[in-house]
């Protein structure tokens, strides 16, 4: 029997971007009786897909209606190789592969829809590697920031360097964490999970590696947080101190950990919390963009 597809939140709708060689799928939500103040680029991590920003367990989850409240656009994209875009990618790309497939679908994105002050990306676990090599590409300081959740630069002991590509039944806790984290409902909610492409997985393990690189690279405000019950990262004192300075033309870093949480906090309990936090930083964000020439008062 199929699995069960994602039903969207009340005022979320089904988009597709045009991604150059293929589209992407995502979900859309935006502000009824206005328009954006500026547009949150989510992108999920490795083996779920857009609806993991658009938890169903409980109407406080979601990403896409809470930033729609406040005035944002929400864009939750199916990065290449999962949603609409899997037969068309069933191996999936690797990590610079998809930064080109969804930069061309973020154009397209801002070249046929109001995006307000510009894009701010939101990203979690593999799809964090992925908003920060955007950022700290050549188009990157048009982003107006970028948030990060559950990704980190050293592999925890104990997780090897097989990232958790395979073996997913076995580490079914550092995903999770304790059960207690998440709302009734959260692991039958319909189109959650998705199978991770293998060249996505294959490519992981490399992330620790580039990640030093990629940082130094990027020249936006970045905010990285880890959950408390993360344990895919070392997220110690020391280790967070470390990921910090490795962002040195960064203009603000903001390294954190959220309470209550596992790895996929987006999904837990405590994802309300989460997501106000990203939003906050994201006014701050707006708080200090250059002002344009002749806009000044």
């Amino acid at each position: 029997m199929a699995a069960p597809e994602h039903v969207p939140s009340p005022g979320v709708r089904r988009t597709t971007l045009d991604a150059g060689s293929t589209r992407l799928s995502a979900l859309t939500c935006v502000p009824a009786d206005t328009a954006p103040r500026a547009t949150v680029v989510a992108l999920h991590g490795g083996g779920t897909g857009a609806a993991y920003f658009d938890g169903r367990a409980h109407p406080a989850l979601s990403l896409l209606t809470l930033g729609a409240r406040l005035g944002y656009a929400v864009v939750a994209l199916d990065r290449p190789g999962y949603g609409s875009s899997a037969a068309a990618l069933p191996e999936g790309q690797c990590l610079a592969e998809q930064v080109t497939t969804v930069t061309t679908a973020l154009e397209d994105l801002a070249a046929r829809h109001d995006v307000g002050a510009g894009l701010f990306l939101l990203a979690h676990s593999y799809g964090g590697s992925l908003a920060l090599t955007a950022a700290a590409g050549p188009t990157g300081p048009g982003y107006l920031g970028v948030d990060v959740s559950g990704c980190g630069h050293r592999f925890a002991p104990g997780t090897g360097r097989d990232g958790g590509g395979d073996g997913r039944a076995a580490h079914w806790k550092k995903y999770w964490g304790p059960l207690r984290l998440y709302p009734d409902g959260t692991f039958s909610a319909g189109g959650l999970m998705q199978p991770m492409p293998p060249r996505e997985s294959d490519d992981t393990p490399h992330w620790p590696d580039r990640f030093p690189h990629v940082a130094a690279r990027v020249r936006t405000p970045v905010r990285l947080t880890f959950a408390e019950h993360e344990q895919w990262w070392c997220h110690d004192d020391d280790s967070l101190g470390e990921i910090a300075a490795l962002f040195v033309n960064a203009p603000r870093v903001v390294v954190e950990r959220h309470l209550r949480a596992g790895h996929n906090i987006s999904l837990g309990a405590t994802a309300r919390a989460y997501h106000l936090k990203a939003l906050a930083f994201l006014e701050e964000c707006l708080a200090a963009a250059p002002v344009p020439v002749g806009a000044e008062r």
